[in-house]
């Protein structure tokens, strides 16, 4: 019996010391992002805050019920053992009261135990199929929301991840999906047991000896009461501990991430300095924690085994005046122990249950988040073959994050069939918003863009995605092998043709190189690679795709000379015989181009060929005789 209050006592301090808050388990973002914002606005029209009510949940019990014959064999499991648990003490005072006290006949014994050995064994088989069944079900629920949760955030447009922290959307999908998988496996199955066991079990009390339980019921609110209060003073400083501890990551983070600065500039000492103040004000509000839950401990010991020792000495007194039988004494004594210990369940279960609304409230944000860029009812067909034809006319565009701020204004741009137009202009003309709006990962406010005649908005997104073909900034790669980062751009794509495309990108040699070819691992980001190297998986990523329209997004801007050279001698093979529009900062890089488009402040402000657009006086010529001056002089 000690054990078990001891263990009650102790699982009540850690659900005291757990977060209580609907944002447990995702990280903070460092401005609030739309889906915060979208919970701050729920809140103010009136609606109940997630972390206060279980109505979140239902999204899980609508997935839990796709599993009906699971659900059902998890319940029956669930009935048997909590029936099977309550038996055992009514099986002991059966050994007592009609084994050892009718004589110690050992076959009327032996048969009494036979029936106890019998309840342990319907009662582990039980626990069994229930632990089976409920993790299943928790496993499935959790997995089938990862599915839709990402099936979702793959149809949302960029625009979505520039409002939303993609680690806070990260955290999301662990952090928020495992407090599902823990109110389904775990948290629901102790709640329906415990609520069973506690029903039957005060039912069983009251059948032994009414009186005693009628006793213990006054005592319940004794113990409570005070339970409650420091309970909630003890939440409210585990919750200042723990932001201390996330304070002392946080910087620990920050200052590894940094060492090569710290070091470089001798600052070592300081940090050591700002560490140790934030490990003392952590220690300062643990020191506090301490002092409520050692205080808390001693009020509860005394109240609950004080409770005990009366309620017990009063059976004492019933079985010496021959009232109660010592069996009934010790069924009572046990099953109140069980009935205790089922409440104080229900207690922390019904924080965990929050917990997990809050979760489940977070989750179902992300099912719900509608694509900003839809699929029309009825999408137009792109012309068959593709021509490669891109016209913007009027175009006027905002992004969501900035709608005081116009990054194209009356845009009017006609780029033809297998035209080479390079556009350039300082940081913030709205150069790579064009590339943005080509691919149709944002609509305009005003104006119309049109991919070979076809409306971009009268299209399907994806179709229209089919005709480009990117080759970023940052060669872009994934945490995969060589063959998968390749054929990305066309993955029914041979080796063959990898091979042919990774020759004409000029990355054959360093492929080859590779310890294991193709199938070896180019780590997180493709960081096993140098940066030229990147670059030239990404241009073969781009020639597998074949598409008609090339975009090149400063696709040279940060390579050395050699790298450099070897990837422009691949992009001048990937241009050929394509529509391509060049982002470029290093005006060197489009002398060549048929058309180059100078943009400030979202607008056209000069076009013409190199030749002409440097002795025309303009931001052009400018912007030539900077960069050509400097690099004649370095």
């Amino acid at each position: 019996m000690q054990v078990v209050e001891i263990r009650l006592c102790h699982r009540y301090f850690r659900r005291m010391e757990a977060p209580q808050d609907d944002t447990a388990g995702t990280e903070q973002a460092s401005a609030p992002s739309f889906l915060s914002r979208r919970r701050k606005k729920t809140q103010v029209e009136g609606e109940a805050k997630p972390s206060r009510n279980l109505r979140p949940l239902r999204m899980i019990y609508a997935e839990a019920a796709k599993y009906p014959t699971q659900v059902v064999l998890a319940f029956v499991a669930l009935v048997i053992t909590a029936a099977a648990t309550l038996a055992i003490p009514a099986g002991f005072k059966l050994v007592i009261d009609r084994g050892f006290a009718a004589g110690g006949d050992p076959a009327d014994i032996a048969r009494w135990f036979r029936y106890l050995l019998m309840i342990v064994g319907v009662l582990a088989l039980g626990t069994a199929l229930r632990f089976y069944f409920v993790s299943w079900l928790g496993e499935r629920v959790v997995a089938d929301i990862r599915l839709k949760v990402q099936r979702n955030l793959l149809r949302l447009a960029p625009g979505f991840y520039e409002e939303n922290s993609p680690k806070e959307i990260s955290s999301r999908m662990t952090s928020d999906t495992t407090l599902i998988e823990q109110v389904v496996g775990t948290t629901v199955s102790v709640a329906l047991r415990n609520s069973l066991m506690a029903i039957g079990g005060t039912i069983y009390l009251f059948w032994l000896a009414p009186q005693m339980t009628i006793g213990l019921a006054l005592v319940i609110p004794a113990i409570v009461i005070p339970i409650t209060v420091f309970g909630r003073r003890l939440r409210n400083v585990s919750r200042t501990s723990q932001d201390r501890v996330a304070d002392v990551g946080a910087m620990v983070t920050e200052v590894l991430g940094a060492m090569k600065i710290v070091q470089a500039f001798n600052q070592e000492n300081r940090e050591a300095d700002r560490f140790g103040v934030a490990v003392e004000k952590t220690f300062t509000v643990a020191k506090r924690r301490i002092l409520i839950r050692a205080v808390m401990t001693s009020i509860i010991i005394l109240l609950i085994f004080g409770s005990i020792t009366l309620l017990m000495w009063r059976g004492a007194n019933g079985v010496a005046s021959g009232e109660i039988s010592g069996g009934t004494i010790f069924a009572f004594v046990v099953v109140g122990g069980l009935v205790a210990g089922a409440f104080g369940s229900l207690t922390e279960v019904y924080g965990d249950l929050l917990r997990g609304a809050g979760a489940a409230s977070r989750l179902n944000e992300l099912l719900e988040e509608e694509p900003t860029v839809t699929v029309p009812e009825r999408p137009l067909a792109l012309p068959v073959p593709p021509r490669g034809n891109l016209s913007f006319r009027n175009v006027t565009f905002r992004y969501p994050t900035r709608p005081e701020t116009a990054a194209l204004k009356d845009f009017t741009l006609e780029i033809e069939p297998g035209e080479t137009v390079a556009i350039v202009g300082p940081s913030g003309a709205g150069k790579s918003t064009i590339f943005q709006l080509a691919e149709r990962f944002y609509d305009p406010q005003a104006g119309s863009i049109r991919l070979d005649g076809v409306p971009l908005t009268s299209a399907d997104p994806a179709d229209i995605r089919q005709r480009f073909a990117l080759v970023p900034q940052d060669g872009v790669l994934f945490s995969a092998d060589a063959r998968d980062n390749l054929r990305y751009g066309n993955w029914q794509a041979s080796d063959e043709d990898i091979w042919e495309a990774a020759r004409a990108a000029n990355a054959e040699r360093f492929l080859r190189e590779l310890p294991d070819g193709l199938d070896t691992f180019l780590g997180e980001s493709g960081t096993r690679l140098s940066g030229g190297q990147q670059q030239r998986v990404a241009i073969a990523r781009a020639l597998l795709r074949d598409a008609p329209i090339l975009l090149l997004d400063e696709a040279t801007s940060a390579l050395d000379a050699e790298s450099e050279r070897l990837v422009q001698q691949a992009l001048d093979r990937l241009m050929e015989n394509r529509t391509t529009l060049v982002i470029a900062h290093r005006l060197a890089t489009v002398r060549a181009a048929d058309r180059i488009v100078v943009m400030e402040e979202g607008r056209i402000v000069e076009q013409g060929t190199h030749a002409e657009l440097s002795v025309a006086g303009g931001l052009y010529s400018h912007l030539a005789s900077l960069q050509f001056t400097a690099g004649e002089a370095a």
